[in-house]
């Protein structure tokens, strides 16, 4: 598999689904090892775009070089679109803290042509900021004593699932994969800060936003697109219209390639 070397020496593994087309680079959410965008990248590779499916730090065979900053993290995504991307502007996918990862990299000037977010975990009202404050602190006290399985039961519980659900994870086969990349969860927690849309950083972004959502989980809510387009106004662009906020208490369910891949390779391309 090849690899990039990002700013502080920390190589990152990536796959090329394909070599043809626009390039368009996948980000990966929590708990990722870079499996999750794969169904969705062959598609799109399949619809005519050249696709870079990556395994952010700390996952798969990607390095995770300490301290860890949010801006380690878009020195990776930087290093990846400057070694596939032919030095052009591809377009970005993110995935939950993927999606929030990507955001952060447009905002502080990365090349990219058009963004699409898929349920970028952005935490709308006080209750719910409340409990994500909590969720951090419990989290980084986990895995500061070095319990991994009560991190991943903490961020199961963010999510809605039940008691029940959570034992039945840790019994699965998939838990202790799980347990390896548990301390990434301090990033995906770093990606989204204080919990709600970051309005001077998301005003920032210059490129069109699909921004897309399922019921279940934290929102990107209208708050997030209100400050996207707010700043799109500022500088003459537009983006998609955000749509409401997820329902608190569900899981958050993906999407497969088939059904989230023709939206995106609509937005990708914009009729002339």
């Amino acid at each position: 598999m090849p690899h990039v070397t990002s700013a502080d020496g920390t190589t990152i593994g990536y796959d090329r689904l394909s070599d043809d087309g626009p390039a368009l680079v996948l980000v990966g959410g929590g708990l990722d090892d870079g499996a999750e965008n794969v169904s969705l990248g062959e598609h799109l590779a399949a619809a005519g775009f050249a696709v870079v499916n990556y395994r952010r730090r700390g996952r798969g065979d990607s390095g995770d070089t300490e301290p860890y900053a949010v801006e380690r993290e878009v020195e990776d995504l930087a290093a990846v679109i400057d070694a596939t991307a032919a030095g052009g502007r591809p377009h970005l996918f993110g995935a939950s803290s993927g999606a929030a990862l990507a955001l952060e990299a447009a905002a502080a000037g990365l090349p990219a042509e058009r963004i699409a977010v898929h349920e970028v975990p952005y935490l709308l009202g006080d209750e719910m900021t409340a409990a994500w404050r909590h969720y951090v602190a419990d989290l980084d006290a986990a895995l500061g004593r070095g319990d991994r399985d009560e991190a991943l039961r903490r961020f199961m519980r963010l999510a809605g699932s039940s008691e029940e659900d959570i034992a039945g994870a840790e019994a699965a086969p998939v838990w202790p994969a799980l347990r390896e990349l548990a301390p990434t969860l301090r990033y995906d927690a770093a990606c989204l800060g204080d919990g709600p849309p970051p309005a001077d950083r998301l005003a920032k972004v210059a490129q069109p936003v699909l921004p897309d959502r399922r019921d279940g989980g934290p929102a990107l809510g209208r708050a997030a697109g209100r400050h996207l387009r707010r700043g799109r106004r500022r500088r003459g662009g537009r983006a998609a219209r955000c749509p409401a906020a997820h329902r608190r208490g569900r899981r958050p369910r993906r999407r497969p390639g088939r059904v989230l891949g023709p939206k995106l390779a609509e937005f990708y391309r914009p009729a002339a």
